[in-house]
């Protein structure tokens, strides 16, 4: 089963599921693999996005016109593979993850979807590397999902390197609804961020209750 909003009874998510666009088989297998990984305790199922996550993002990919991206946070592949399918044949993806275990599973279906050769792998700590690109507008699309104490400084090194009106994506703003009474550090990181960015006028921000929260943001 992928993750469902804690905001929705089970019979509620699956209506939602059925009402988006399905999954097609790529897709489905890849999101069952990565739940078998977890039943094994080879991966958190945790870090798996929503179907419907995934559908909007590719929808979003596509809608915004988006032709360079980057993400922060690949495991298994799921959202990578939905950015790049967003984009046109010429588009480029950069995923910045540290494992190799992980993203190897994710370079399978992304050779199997077609869209291996618009996605870039990168591991190692993805602040580092990101630090390491230069600091001019690049990209168009950037999706976070990764370590949770870290998303205020991926979103600072983000804003000079997206274009103008480009989009960042950062999922599980809401943390279960623990941001109303944070619970341990990452908790505290996404509630202060998430306060923060409301009153950044760098940024058009959005959050919405959609799987564990997702905040859309727009460089003004």
């Amino acid at each position: 089963m992928t993750p469902r909003s804690f905001l929705l009874t089970p019979e509620l998510a699956d209506y939602v599921r059925a009402s988006t666009e399905a999954p097609d088989e790529v897709i489905a297998d890849l999101i069952a693999e990565t739940a078998a990984m977890a039943e094994r305790g080879e991966a958190p199922g945790t870090m798996q996005i929503a179907a419907e996550q995934g559908a909007l993002m590719q929808l979003l990919t596509t809608a915004l016109g988006a032709r360079t991206a980057i993400e922060i946070g690949t495991f298994t592949g799921f959202s990578a593979l939905c950015i790049a399918r967003g984009l046109p044949a010429d588009g480029s993806l950069l995923c910045l993850d540290i494992s190799e275990e992980w993203t190897a599973v994710g370079r399978r279906y992304w050779e199997r979807a077609g869209v291996a050769d618009r996605i870039e792998l990168r591991l190692g700590p993805a602040l580092e590397t990101l630090r390491s690109l230069p600091a001019v507008e690049t990209y168009d699309l950037a999706f976070v999902d990764a370590d949770k104490t870290g998303y205020a400084a991926y979103v600072e090194e983000l804003h000079p390197r997206l274009n103008p009106n480009g989009v960042v994506l950062l999922d599980n703003t809401l943390r279960d609804g623990r941001v109303l009474d944070p619970q341990d550090e990452s908790d505290r990181a996404l509630a202060e961020l998430n306060a923060a960015l409301a009153a950044d006028p760098r940024w058009e921000t959005a959050l919405l209750p959609l799987a564990d929260g997702l905040t859309l943001l727009r460089k003004r």
